[in-house]
């Protein structure tokens, strides 16, 4: 696997590769201009229930794992709480964000791995989150984050597939693109551009019928199966 690295400018005499670099410089600056101010859409007022409510995000939308963590961290406050909660009551408790039973386990589970080798405290590096059961890659970003205001790329459905469709990366797999894109996109901006990509997913460039001719960066993407009309230029935010 590749060492994480800061895309930069090629040299010139790279014409190609200098207007790949100029092209996703566009998108950067089209995407910050049209989305200024984001946030993770899980409510949370700590990095524990950030980390909670990431792990029932798997395979559930935002929307609904915020219909339940009121009621959840009403009744259960700390990981010593979710350590000792009998698990059939947990299981009540997040029914309907889906996969209720292995969520419930892995909450249990890494509660208990918290105590025993954090004193109870989500750490705050990339490492130490994913020895965590339930945390990979993914949830360990969402927590540097919006928890600790930590660089990470995280990569959900939405990033996986608009990175591919602007072709900033040609794989599949969800650590393969988070290191592509941490090749092209600076640093200070990885936490931003993954949050970009995740608006524009749920607003106009969806999976089955993405919105392109009202797409602002349709003149940029070379997505094949684009939808409407030709692309002659850029679209006004």
């Amino acid at each position: 696997m590749k060492n994480s690295k800061t895309y930069r400018p090629p040299a010139s005499t790279n014409a190609a590769a200098g207007g790949e670099y100029r092209r996703v410089l566009q998108i950067r600056k089209i995407l910050r201009a049209a989305y200024p101010d984001v946030k993770t859409q899980l409510r949370h007022e700590n990095p524990f229930q950030l980390l909670v409510a990431t792990i029932l995000s798997a395979q559930c939308t935002d929307r609904q794992v915020n219909a339940v963590t009121p009621g959840l961290f009403k009744r259960l406050k700390t990981p010593r709480d979710f350590a000792d909660v009998p698990v059939a009551e947990l299981e009540r408790l997040i029914h309907s964000t889906g996969f209720f039973h292995n969520k419930a386990k892995n909450l249990k589970q890494c509660a208990r791995a918290l105590i025993a080798q954090f004193d109870g405290v989500v750490p705050d590096t990339r490492d130490d989150l994913v020895k965590l059961p339930g945390v990979g890659r993914k949830t360990a970003n969402v927590v540097l984050g919006a928890a600790f205001g930590k660089p990470g790329i995280v990569v959900d459905t939405h990033v996986a597939r608009i990175s591919g469709r602007l072709g900033l990366t040609a794989h599949k797999d969800p650590v393969r693109i988070e290191f592509d894109l941490m090749e092209r996109i600076p640093k200070k901006d990885w936490n931003d551009f993954s949050l970009w990509l995740i608006y524009l997913g749920r607003s106009l460039c969806m999976a089955r019928k993405p919105d392109c001719p009202a797409c602002f960066l349709r003149h940029l993407c070379p997505y094949p199966e684009k939808t409407g009309g030709p692309v002659d230029g850029p679209v006004r935010l």
